[in-house]
């Protein structure tokens, strides 16, 4: 088989009159891992369906290597009564012999068992991540020479997200993939199609280097735009003298230099939107209480499950925590019994006064689908919608989150996914109140959403606790990690999670290091010379430390937690490179210091019993 795959060639396409693409031309090649990335509207789908052959060119060329077969992982899945997640998965295999059918069903139990799927289980009781995890299950089994992948790590735990990654890195055929988990593109591509525009712009490498790469475009088409802006500004100086006096070989001259002011003022208009930031004010929480919440000695259970045991934690007012686990770990439960909801089975669990609790519930149940937009947002009726204290137009308000006003009278059953979260995350954001809890907040949405998000949470000032398996999401937008790991264990990390990725690194090679250590023979026991013990002698410097420490190690924490705010900043690096990675040394060097104090404590501490 030849390496092209499939080649589309001056390709052009629009919808309802209005281009979406001019001029296309890509090529996908066997062994390709592509990342497909475009804002909203860009043609992320409408390249998705070239590629499957569901949409005809209007102008161009598509050609598809013959034999070459073209998956799509499904979005909607219509589950048919009495079939099984086995017989859904199987569907359409062609297994001429006993041993090829042996050979697919082995694929079915390699792909089902990781993905957490029962293969005899009913597809009609499946919940909805269930369903698109068996959509998942199908795609990868049958192997097509083409996989298209559309947010192929919503709803699927971290572990499972690995496993995936570990998976498509071996896949034998070319894989062009959707996603807003930026991590997961970082660590399955090796190249970008850039949909910007009507263009497509393509990196030579994966989605790694895509933010440098795509900011040398912006900056290169920035320059060309000045320079283009000084020689129109010149030659319109130009023509506007004496035009009256021009001759009839000028005025061509003169009509030119007017089109290039348009086309100008054209391009300013069209590269502002792309670059285009999101200005959101500070979003403020009065809130007098120092510590929000505090767990003590806290236990729960259901039947023999055990989700907290003996749990201490203390959760302070501006506190950013990320909640990782799998599902049944215990992350639901520990918010329910922080917000009063549920009680434990032993210990307490006390909240401070007056607190306002605004809940991200990824289910969107508070969403109604037979209101509009504007109905969802003012139930009441109105035009105006209070944010923050103030009043706002309301298709003002849903414009800020990407909205054509024109849709504000849409019904929300109408919306995507992705809209239907942007909606939820309008509504609560009005009036954020002290607590933000935020339930899977980035599933279906696409990356210029998530940036919009990362934006609004940088400038909430309250205590904000997210519930998400992206990974990228939650270094850039928390400082501390509750891991969940099951039977009760929890681990309180501080930074995001690629701190929490490390530190399970470094139990992982202690615990290694111990098994090592027990299998090594044994010596024999020699009866040891007993001496006369000598108590320890505490040192003037040894009292002065033990003093002193734990004041040092305090005040350590506080600035760790003031450089992981900065850094959870998503624009800092943007904004002064050099500064970010100052302070993330910085963050680096403080954290050793702290470690090596507490150890030093803690010898101090044995030392003096």
């Amino acid at each position: 088989m030849s390496d092209l795959l499939l080649s589309v060639q001056d390709a052009a396409i629009a919808f309802n009159g209005k281009p979406i693409f001019e001029e296309l031309t890509f090529h996908i090649k066997d062994g390709e891992r592509i990342s497909l990335v475009g804002r909203n509207g860009a043609g992320k789908s409408t390249l998705m369906n070239i590629i499957t052959d569901k949409i005809q060119l209007d102008k161009g060329e598509r050609w598809q290597l013959a034999g070459v077969s073209i998956g799509y992982l499904q979005q909607d899945i219509v589950p048919q009564a009495n079939q099984t997640v086995f017989d859904y998965v199987f569907a359409g295999v062609e297994a001429d012999t006993e041993e090829e059918k042996m050979l697919y069903e082995y694929r079915v139990d390699m792909v089902c068992e990781p993905l957490h799927l029962d293969k005899h289980a009913e597809m009609t009781l499946l919940s909805g991540g269930q369903l698109r995890r068996a959509a998942l299950s199908r795609a990868l089994v049958h192997e097509p020479d083409i996989l298209l992948l559309d947010e192929p790590t919503n709803h699927l735990d971290l572990d499972v997200i690995e496993w995936l990654e570990d998976f498509l890195k071996g896949w034998r055929g070319a894989l062009l993939i959707v996603s807003h988990d930026k991590k997961f593109l970082e660590n399955v591509s090796n190249r970008v199609f850039w949909l910007d525009r009507g263009r497509i712009r393509i990196s030579p490498s994966g989605f790694k280097h895509f933010e440098p790469w795509s900011n040398d475009l912006i900056e290169q088409e920035r320059r060309e735009l000045h320079n283009r802006s000084k020689q129109v500004e010149h030659e319109m100086e130009w023509a506007n003298r004496g035009v009256k006096a021009r001759v009839k070989r000028n005025v061509a001259r003169v009509a030119k230099v007017r089109a290039m002011r348009d086309q100008l003022k054209k391009d300013q208009s069209a590269f502002r939107r792309v670059t285009r930031k999101i200005e959101l004010p500070q979003i403020s929480t009065e809130m007098s209480s120092k510590v929000i919440c505090e767990f003590k000695q806290v236990c729960k259970s259901y039947d023999d499950k055990v989700i907290l045991d003996h749990f201490n934690f203390r959760v302070l007012r501006k506190d950013r925590i990320g909640i990782l686990g799998k599902n049944g770990a215990g992350k639901s439960t520990f918010l329910k019994l922080m917000l009063g909801l549920e009680d434990p089975d032993k210990g307490t669990v006390k909240l401070a006064k007056n607190i306002n609790v605004s809940y991200f519930d990824q289910k969107r149940g508070d969403l109604n689908p037979e209101k509009t937009l504007i109905g969802n947002l003012l139930p009441d009726g109105g035009d105006h919608i209070e944010v923050m204290g103030k009043m706002r137009h309301v298709r003002g308000y849903l414009k800020q989150f990407l909205f054509d006003p024109g849709r504000a009278e849409d019904k929300v059953a109408t919306l995507s996914g992705g809209q239907k979260n942007r909606l939820m995350l309008a509504k609560i954001l009005a009036d954020p109140g002290h607590i933000l809890v935020l339930d899977e907040p980035t599933n279906d949405l696409d990356m210029e959403t998530m940036e919009m998000l990362e934006e609004i949470i940088a400038n909430y000032d309250g205590t904000l606790f997210i519930v998400s398996h992206d990974r990228d999401f939650l270094d850039q937008t928390v400082t501390q990690i509750l891991a969940f790991e099951g039977d009760g264990h929890i681990e309180n990390v501080i930074g995001g999670y690629s701190d929490y990725l490390e530190f399970k690194k470094k139990t992982e090679k202690k615990k290694a290091q111990l098994v090592t250590e027990s299998e090594k023979p044994k010596q024999a026991y020699v009866e040891p010379i007993k001496t006369e013990e000598k108590p320890a002698k505490i040192t003037f410097k040894d009292k002065y430390a033990l003093e002193n420490l734990p004041k040092e190690i305090e005040k350590l924490e506080s600035e760790i937690k003031d450089l992981s705010d900065q850094l959870a900043d998503p624009d800092f690096y943007s904004r002064d490179p050099k500064a970010f990675n100052k302070s993330a040394e910085k963050l680096d060097r403080k954290k050793r210091e702290k470690e090596n104090k507490e150890f030093e404590l803690l010898e101090l501490e044995e030392k003096t019993g």
